[in-house]
């Protein structure tokens, strides 16, 4: 007889549910357009899309009840969208503060 027990077959390993496919998409264009901002302010234009697709992809993966993954990307591309799209009106608003003032002041 053998003194030692065999292996034990307990709970099968846990297997992480897939992520959701924006969620990474939506986290790389945040961030893209968080630092973007500074680098090349064009691209500043991505934020609202992070935002969308970051608010999408939350809502399904809350609705999926544990079927899909990936929320803390999808929520950092919605916070990083959310930013970058206040930056962008702000930069909107000093653009056209500008343009008027110039406008106003323009002897003529």
């Amino acid at each position: 007889m053998n003194p030692y027990p065999g292996p034990y077959h307990g709970y099968p390993p846990y297997v992480r549910p897939p992520q959701h496919p924006q969620a990474n998409t939506a986290m790389v264009l945040g961030i893209v357009a968080l630092v973007g901002t500074f680098m090349c302010p064009l691209l500043v234009v991505l934020g609202p899309f992070a935002w969308v697709l970051g608010k999408r992809a939350m809502d399904e993966i809350d609705d999926s009840a544990g079927a899909l993954d990936g929320r803390g990307n999808a929520q950092a591309g919605y916070i990083c969208g959310i930013i970058a799209t206040v930056l962008l009106s702000l930069g909107v608003a000093a653009f056209l503060t500008i343009i008027i003032a110039a406008t106003v002041a323009a002897p003529g």
